[in-house]
């Protein structure tokens, strides 16, 4: 098995792969086999449009295997989410009758399961863009299965346009593009009218009902589903929530509830991107008993929670938008589109008929958008055009993306890149751009990061860096915010909320020393932090140092200077307000604002600020 993050090594053309293994009868992508087969020896480009529930995910890789691909280099296989690409490995390899790391293997940020031996990888999108630098043309893959392509994210959105891009270059390369509810016209056109296969889902029948939302709130309105469900089914249920917080307030309602005593032994589960691996398992590996399953959208897609037969769908998600006046990207939650609603209605029939209750009336399905809005057409591209720029792909105006962005918003992207150095007068890519377009960062982050090294204060920036690009750790749910302020008060530095984060990383750090990981654990609950972030917090900061280590071994003609190896988390006590304030400033120019009489801040562009009430400023 292989460590985390080792380079894969391709064998000279190995032998195909004996298709020794079965495809499951009961999976209607496994009686259209023959016809992908086909595709897969005719055309260069399929889109397969497979019903939620038809097994692609998991039968397509084995269809790319026993056409022979994987034989000159790795089939890549695509997921949105880290927690899809580890599970959907597991359950192929399972299917093959091997562990994985060997024909099926796994990698994602900061983890990775593969040996020599892998010729099927399931990555994030992430990762494959990533390996873009150091592969323009993909070379070490000769099948590529974007999966979830409906999803329309950003990455996916630019290797879709990238893969157009390389395709005549590569014409052995095989590229595939599935999805359940997919706009099948849009990309067979992008991809020179490739051929279509639709697969029919299972067979099993759903009772679909709809809401009238009222009064209820949406707790209450989900409890009522629950028992309106289990009064004449079995079955698990699992129930659409917008995010981890929604999560929570649910589970605490339904504790105790009284619609639902008759199900007092049933489990509630969580699930979303970051939980940990040991509470995935409960998800994956049901016991005996009723489940219920409160879940962002992370299960909407190719991740399959087994066991489950109902679904109780709120309409809602978190959408990242990004105001080109403010300078600001907003997470808010929206209605979801009729396309995703499907995908949540998939979920559930699979192993026997089921119920889906959407929390919305008809009316409200009818009145939304077919297909969700992609996402670069409401989103900062700063770094999508310092990616370009790094890979001498031209003009934004020319890639050939499915849905070309807004010209408002590539000239705000450049507008930010210029003040950020990143680019010259003449547009063209400075030293320091070509800096910013090798870290894993939002561009602001990273020219902060290169001012605190230039400033000899990176060891105490790189903390809040990490802390402002992922979710914060410190938990603040409406029950115990009291409780939760007066723990995290011996933290807080009435000066700034930057050395507040300092301060929480410095006591982490302290915590961690002074005892076991499950005294660390104990510690963050007592501070009402989420310990699995706090991980993340402490991953992301080694692999940004790890990256601004190699950066800054970088010689002027490219080649890499042989560095020292990673220490352990410095100590970033003493650090000098002022100039850590002058550095975070150097990647946040236009969020600079002046106090008035008012008690807001007016910024640039005449947009107007307010202090958030938990921040340590706010009076």
């Amino acid at each position: 098995m292989a460590k985390p993050n080792k380079p894969h090594r391709l064998a000279e053309s190995r032998p195909p792969l004996p298709c020794t293994w079965d495809y499951p009868v009961s999976l209607p992508v496994s009686q259209a086999r023959d016809e992908i087969l086909a595709a897969l020896r005719d055309h260069q480009v399929l889109i397969l449009c497979g019903a939620t529930g038809s097994g692609k995910s998991t039968q397509l890789p084995k269809f790319c295997l026993e056409a022979g691909l994987g034989t000159n280099g790795l089939i890549a296989h695509t997921q949105p989410r880290r927690i899809a690409a580890r599970a959907l490995a597991e359950r192929i390899a399972e299917e093959m009758g091997e562990p994985v790391g060997q024909s099926i293997g796994w990698q994602v940020r900061f983890k990775s399961v593969f040996s020599d031996a892998t010729r099927v990888k399931l990555l994030t999108d992430g990762v494959l863009l990533n390996e873009l630098r150091h592969d323009r043309l993909l070379r070490r893959y000769d099948a590529i299965i974007i999966d979830e392509a409906h999803e329309r994210s950003l990455n996916i959105d630019f290797l879709l346009g990238y893969l157009r891009r390389i395709a005549d270059q590569r014409p052995e390369l095989k590229i595939i593009i599935t999805s359940a509810t997919l706009d099948a016209e849009k990309f067979s056109s992008h991809f020179s009218d490739a051929p279509v296969i639709q697969v029919p889902g299972k067979s099993h029948a759903i009772d679909l009902r709809y809401r009238d939302p009222g009064e209820l709130d949406g707790n209450e309105a989900a409890a009522m589903a629950v028992a309106e469900i289990w009064r004449d089914h079995d079955g698990d249920i699992l129930i659409f929530l917008p995010g981890e917080g929604e999560i929570r307030e649910m589970a605490a309602h339904f504790k105790d509830h009284p619609r639902l005593k008759r199900w007092a032994d049933a489990k509630i589960l969580p699930l979303y991107a970051r939980l940990g691996s040991a509470k995935q398992q409960l998800i994956f590996h049901p016991g005996r008993g009723r489940r219920i399953v409160l879940s962002t959208n992370v299960a909407e897609t190719s991740l399959t929670v087994p066991g489950i037969r109902h679904v109780i769908d709120s309409g809602t998600a978190r959408v990242s938008r990004y105001n080109p006046r403010s300078k600001i990207q907003n997470l808010q939650i929206e209605n979801i589109a009729q396309a995703n609603a499907d995908q949540r209605k998939g979920r559930c029939g699979r192993v026997a008929d089921g119920v889906c209750i959407r929390l919305y009336d008809e009316d409200d399905f009818e009145q939304r958008p077919r297909y969700t809005e992609a996402e670069i057409l409401r989103t900062n591209l700063a770094s999508v055009l310092l990616q370009m720029a790094d890979l001498g792909l031209g003009e934004a105006e020319d890639f050939p993306f499915i849905d070309p962005p807004h010209a408002r918003y590539l000239n705000d992207a450049r507008r930010l890149l210029s003040q950020l150095e990143a680019i010259n007068p003449a547009g063209r890519l400075s030293r320091t751009g070509r800096k910013l377009a090798q870290l894993p960062l939002d561009p602001r982050m990273g020219r902060i990061l290169l001012e605190a090294q230039r400033c000899n204060i990176e060891a105490s920036v790189l903390p809040i860096v990490a802390a402002m690009s992922m979710q914060d750790p410190r938990e603040r749910d409406a029950e115990n915010r009291q409780k939760s302020d007066q723990a995290q008060a011996v933290f807080r530095d009435k000066s700034s909320d930057f050395v507040s984060l300092l301060n929480l990383w410095q006591a982490a750090l302290e915590a961690r020393d002074a005892g076991s990981n499950s005294d660390f654990k104990r510690w963050c609950q007592q501070h009402y932090l989420h310990s699995r972030r706090m991980q993340e917090w402490r991953d992301l900061v080694r692999q940004i140092r790890q990256d601004a280590k190699r950066l800054h071994a970088k010689t002027s003609d490219g080649e890499e200077k042989p560095g020292k190896s990673d220490s352990n988390e410095s100590n970033v006590a003493g650090v000098d307000n002022a100039l850590l304030h002058q550095v975070l400033l150097s990647g946040l120019l236009d969020h600079i604002g002046q106090h008035d009489e008012s008690g807001d801040f007016r910024g640039p562009r005449g947009a107007n600020w307010r202090i958030h009430p938990e921040s340590a400023l706010a009076k």
